[in-house]
């Protein structure tokens, strides 16, 4: 969305919160049997935790607790690359589908990295 100088603000808050509703989304066309049954779970807690702990972060308490917070976050996004592999292993008809939302959780891993990095850097100049 533009913002009052045209340029382009990216909402984190939104975005994260977005890509939870894709995964649900998206974990119930997978098909359910003995293998799903383990990863969809996991795929769905991992996926919709990454918004949560974002918000979390942005409430943080401290700097230290913000980078705290944001690792998890970003931890939750490679933890849902990884279920979104195993998904389109077990379903390779849903493969397209999970390779958008993987390259959509990469991408927050990368914004995220930047975001803990400078965050870690504030850290260090106040010492």
């Amino acid at each position: 969305m533009p913002n009052s100088k045209g340029s382009v603000k990216y909402d984190l808050e939104e975005r994260t919160a977005r890509f939870g509703e894709n995964i649900i989304e998206f974990a119930r066309k997978l098909l359910k049997d003995d293998i799903t049954k383990r990863i969809i779970p996991q795929l769905v807690g991992a996926g919709t935790a990454i918004g949560s702990n974002y918000c979390e972060a942005d409430c943080a308490e401290s700097n230290k607790d913000f980078i705290h917070k944001m690792a998890i976050a970003n931890k939750e996004a490679k933890e849902a690359k990884h279920f979104l592999r195993m998904s389109a292993k077990a379903c390779p008809e849903l493969s397209p589908e999970a390779r958008i939302l993987w390259k959509e959780a990469h991408e927050l891993n990368l914004i995220f990295t930047t975001i803990i990095k400078n965050a870690k850097n504030t850290e260090k100049k106040k010492i």
